[in-house]
């Protein structure tokens, strides 16, 4: 797709993530995320992931990050949760609605079958009804809601928990 190159992230992608972020979380309406880490902190996060756990970026062809994808186990201390992962997706406004999520989610999705993963989660704002909708046409399904789980900026927000199994 024009340019676009998918790829597992390493700790050297770390500034290209947070500048997502930090997009992303000062639109205040599409995530939780309220408050970004700081490049070193992202670069140990990454460092530390553990051989189940993946970030996959997409760069365009200038190289920079238009997004990034996210996959982590719902639970690094019970191993009775070990077959569920969540996964998170963030791109940056000019690159919404041209595939990029799907591109992510192949590389994803087939890094979480060969982790043995047999489930995945997602938590969405409720008031994300793209995401939502984003989620629902990878195959996820609604299964919860966490009401007045978010407050930004003095607005609060339920989460709607989504899940597919692999």
């Amino acid at each position: 797709m024009n340019g676009i190159v998918v790829r597992k992230a390493s700790p050297a992608d770390a500034a290209g993530i947070v500048a997502v972020l930090e997009t992303v979380a000062a639109e205040r309406i599409y995530s939780a995320i309220d408050t970004v880490w700081t490049v070193q902190q992202e670069a140990r996060y990454l460092a530390s992931l553990s051989p189940r756990e993946a970030f996959h970026v997409a760069a365009g062809p200038d190289g920079l990050i238009a997004g990034f994808q996210s996959l982590d186990l719902w639970s690094s201390i019970l191993p009775s949760m070990s077959h569920v992962g969540q996964v998170g997706t963030f791109l940056l406004p000019d690159w919404r609605g041209r595939g990029i999520g799907r591109l992510l989610w192949r590389d994803t999705l087939d890094f979480a079958k060969d982790a043995g993963y047999r489930k995945l989660a997602i938590q969405v704002r409720a008031s994300n009804t793209v995401a939502q909708a984003f989620y629902s046409a990878l195959g996820f399904k609604e299964c919860g809601r966490l009401t007045r789980q978010v407050i930004v900026d003095g607005i609060e927000d339920d989460e709607i928990l989504m899940e597919l199994f692999v």
